[in-house]
């Protein structure tokens, strides 16, 4: 299966996984016209290929689910743009959606307008970007996660790149916004099977999930480190090393 492929999967997959979460499971039926309920999908960037797909995923399956549900989807310019998140949910509460599924631009970030929606009645469901597990717990707030062990697969892939590389490399790692739960979680991962592997991270630097700028970063890394290999991992995707 292609990358364009898995990623329109993972959309469906993650509406199919919120149907459950919001209705109360997969046997009990869904309210027809008109008041089948309205799921809001918050993204990140839409100018990331990601998302890109992960939207038309999404609307594929509310496309074979129209009985179903009514898919309301939108995201923010770039990566990083906490406040016009918060707005895409204020208004997306405004409208009186049933659901909120929403990528994080921020793991903490969010939260204090999630819990706005939380208490007004809206079921809100955590998608790619985990929230941050402590700042829940602090606001007694639960909102449920769909998504991938994202330590688990930086660390296979950094084992699959230490094959390549001669014992004792030196590598170093440019990230996405280090506030984000998932960009922590990579590079402990890669960071997991470079020490497994005998390699040495040199450094580790946030590009904010830009391409433009992780090039710049890793321009100026290749230029100073000699030796050390820089990954960028900033988005998936559109990683250049």
């Amino acid at each position: 299966m292609t990358l364009h492929r898995r990623l329109r999967a993972a959309g469906a997959a993650c509406l199919t996984a919120v149907l459950l979460i919001a209705c109360g499971g997969e046997s009990e039926p869904v309210p027809e016209t008109p008041g089948k309920p309205r799921v809001a999908l918050v993204m990140k960037s839409l100018a990331n290929e990601f998302f890109i797909n992960m939207a038309a995923g999404a609307r594929a399956h509310q496309a074979e689910n129209a009985d179903r549900y009514e898919l309301i989807v939108n995201g923010i310019k770039n990566e990083s743009d906490l406040a016009q998140q918060v707005s895409l949910v204020e208004q997306m509460m405004a409208s009186q959606v049933d659901v909120i599924v929403i990528a994080p631009a921020d793991s903490k970030g969010l939260l204090p307008v999630a819990k706005r929606a939380v208490d007004q009645g809206i079921v809100v469901v955590n998608i790619d970007n985990r929230l941050d597990a402590e700042a829940l717990a602090a606001m007694d707030l639960r909102i449920p996660f769909v998504g991938p062990d994202n330590r688990e697969g930086a660390y296979r892939v950094g084992l699959a790149l230490a094959e390549t590389l001669e014992p004792g490399a030196e590598v170093a790692i440019i990230g996405g916004i280090p506030s984000a739960f998932n960009a922590r979680e990579r590079a402990a991962g890669f960071r997991d099977a470079m020490a497994e592997a005998g390699m040495t991270v040199v450094t580790e630097q946030a590009a904010d999930w830009e391409q433009a700028k992780a090039a710049t970063v890793a321009a100026a890394g290749a230029a100073g480190s000699g030796s050390a290999l820089l990954i960028e991992r900033v988005a998936d995707g559109r990683a250049a090393g």
